[in-house]
């Protein structure tokens, strides 16, 4: 891992004090490995923006770079307008830019932006180049994509509006990464696409959100976590020695860096990361 590689972390805003504070001391924690950057994600779920920018000033006051995740799904172009300007006020300098989720009760108002790509474009319309934008990326394809080709034209034309890096949704396949980087590469792509990491910590909770996001976990880590029923230790230094050994692969097949999904937590991360020759 060159002195340029990118390693940086993922929060969720807290709902309550208590995970407020659990939040603060995680991010401390995560202090030592020297985080290019850490994002936080579009509030609970996609409803709410007033968590993520609270938990944007909170991490900056621990002296963070941070990335809030905007996104663009059932605002108006004013809305974003707004809080890009708020955002280069506070002196945030980077962005996740996100198509998201409808939020709950918006019935089928997609807003003036439907796609991610549409938001890039305007992010550069209005701001010109004061953020450093992250898109998203998806090697095991989008879950709502028609097809890989689809998927890949879909990454290419988001990146073309202004995109200067990517991070992929989760994986457990580094094969996966790397086809996927090779064919963005020979469609023109040249931005760093970073691996994004999910610790293995929860085997209900792993299966619940790649269920929701389309993330694939192979059969036989399906199989070894069934086997270990509700023995949380034994998930976790399984999910340790697979984990650890997916992100060594990717450095030494030239991934540019690894971004963490902490679930707000700090030791699975610290794990990983201690075991790597970096």
């Amino acid at each position: 891992m060159s002195a340029k590689a990118i390693l940086s972390a993922e929060f969720f805003p807290p709902r309550d004090i208590a995970a407020q504070e659990k939040l603060v001391r995680s991010a401390k924690s995560l202090m030592g490995l020297n985080l290019s950057y850490v994002s936080v994600t579009f509030g609970a779920g996609g409803s709410t923006r007033s968590g993520t920018a609270d938990a944007v000033q909170l991490l900056q006051n621990l002296g963070f770079d941070v990335a809030p995740h905007l996104s663009c799904i059932g605002a108006s172009k004013a809305d974003i307008a707004e809080i890009l300007d708020s955002y280069q006020q506070k002196g945030v300098k980077r962005l996740v830019a996100l198509r998201g989720d409808l939020p709950s009760g918006m019935g089928g108002d997609v807003g003036e932006l439907r796609y991610a790509s549409d938001l890039v474009a305007f992010i550069r319309e209005h701001s010109g180049d004061a953020f450093h934008i992250e898109v998203a990326a998806y090697p095991e394809m989008h879950p709502q994509a028609l097809s890989f080709d689809d998927d890949v034209r879909h990454f290419v034309h988001k990146v073309n509006q202004g995109a200067d890096a990517a991070i992929t949704q989760y994986f457990y396949s580094a094969g996966a990464y790397f086809d996927f980087v090779e064919r963005v590469q020979k469609a023109g792509v040249t931005i760093p696409i970073i691996p994004g990491i999910m610790p293995i910590t929860n085997s209900s909770q792993l299966l619940r959100f790649s269920n929701m996001c389309g993330a694939e976990i192979p059969r036989w880590i399906r199989l070894r976590l069934a086997d270990f029923g509700d023995d949380r230790a034994s998930i976790r230094a399984f999910g340790l020695d697979v984990v650890s050994q997916l992100a060594q692969d990717l450095i030494d097949g030239g991934a540019p860096g690894l971004h963490f999904y902490t679930l707000n937590g700090a030791e699975a991360t610290m794990n990983i990361v201690n075991r790597l020759s970096l």
